[in-house]
């Protein structure tokens, strides 16, 4: 059975940093470009970022480029969100996201049985 637990969520103050991990298993996560996804209050669900199988690429959604940090590590199946400048608007469920392929990551968003339970994230002062 295939399972992402993601973990690290709460409240933090606007301009403040927050790291999500999220372990996975039932599946070769070695093998598997992963995701990062969130879905905001009265919003539709947004891509974030993918990492390839290796960690060797990344890329992410012009909302966040620059301020959050996706990462893995193979050896022990985890991925990791590093969120920092974080403000209000990122408040939302974060999700990762097994992705098929490199190319077809973004379009994990319509793909919710691909997602973890998620993990909220409020941005309050």
């Amino acid at each position: 059975e295939v399972q992402l637990v993601e973990s690290g969520g709460g409240l933090v103050q606007p301009g403040g940093s927050l790291r999500l991990s999220c372990v996975t298993s039932g599946f070769t996560f070695s093998d598997s470009v992963m995701g990062w996804v969130r879905r905001a209050p009265g919003k539709g669900p947004e891509w974030l970022a993918r990492i390839s199988t290796n960690g060797g690429e990344t890329s992410y959604a012009g909302s966040v480029k620059g301020r959050f940090t996706i990462s893995r590590h193979n050896f022990n199946n985890t991925l990791t969100l590093q969120m920092n400048r974080l403000t209000p608007e990122d408040t939302a469920v974060y999700h990762c996201a097994r992705c098929i392929t490199w190319a077809d990551c973004p379009a994990v968003v319509f793909t919710p049985t691909s997602w973890g339970q998620g993990t909220q994230v409020t941005v309050s002062s």
